[in-house]
């Protein structure tokens, strides 16, 4: 199985209105310091409608980039309930999913 399979198979398990971390995902498909491969994985998802990656963001609770752009990433959030201010996440650790 190839490390993009992996990642979308994991990023499957984040529920709808709950986040998870470039950081965190690349450690629970077992890459260190990883994040940079899983932004990469994310822009190239053949199938966005159905693997969420607008559901990871950065590390610092800002929502980080989308291969259709912030506003469409920031819209998707929103409706999923998850809050957002000036670019972050309210209750970031709140709305963090832990595999």
């Amino acid at each position: 199985m190839t490390l993009s399979i992996k990642v979308y198979k994991k990023l499957l398990q984040v529920p709808e209105g709950k986040i998870t971390t470039y950081g965190d995902l690349a450690r629970a498909v077992g890459v260190t310091n990883g994040q940079r491969a899983i932004g990469s994985i994310m822009k190239k998802n053949p199938f966005p409608v159905l693997v969420p990656c607008h559901r990871v963001v950065q590390s610092n609770g800002e929502i980080g980039g989308y291969a259709y752009g912030k506003k469409v990433k920031l819209h998707m959030l929103s409706k999923e309930g998850i809050k957002i201010r000036d670019g972050k996440i309210i209750d970031f650790n709140k709305k963090k999913f832990s595999f």
